[in-house]
C-alpha cells in the first residue's frame, strides 16, 4: 500500500495495527473494535424513547433516566446511551 505512511501519522489501537498488518477486514465479528460498537437506535426505539421522555419529563424529585430505563422495551441500553440519544434527538 503506497499510502500506508499516511496512516502512521495518526495514533492507532492494537486492533487497528493488527488489521493493518494482516490485511483489512481480517478481524472477526465481535473482536477488537467491533465489540465496543453500540447497536444503532431503530426508529421504533426512538419513538418509544420520545414517548417515555414526555411521560416522565414533569417528574419531580425523581430520576427521569432511571424511569425511562425501567420502561424501555429493549433491555441492554445503558444510562449513558439513553442520555446521549436524548441529547441527539
Amino acid at each position: 500500500n503506497k499510502k500506508a505512511f499516511v496512516e502512521l501519522l495518526f495514533w492507532k489501537s492494537p486492533a487497528i495495527v493488527c488489521e493493518m498488518t494482516k490485511g483489512y477486514s481480517s478481524l472477526q465479528e465481535g473482536e477488537g473494535t467491533t465489540r465496543s460498537r453500540v447497536p444503532p437506535w431503530t426508529p421504533q426505539e426512538e419513538q418509544e424513547l420520545r414517548e417515555l421522555y414526555w411521560k416522565y419529563k414533569e417528574m419531580e424529585g425523581g430520576d427521569i433516566i432511571a424511569a425511562i430505563l425501567a420502561h424501555l422495551p429493549t433491555p441492554g441500553r445503558t444510562r449513558r446511551q439513553v442520555v446521549k440519544q436524548l441529547v441527539r434527538m
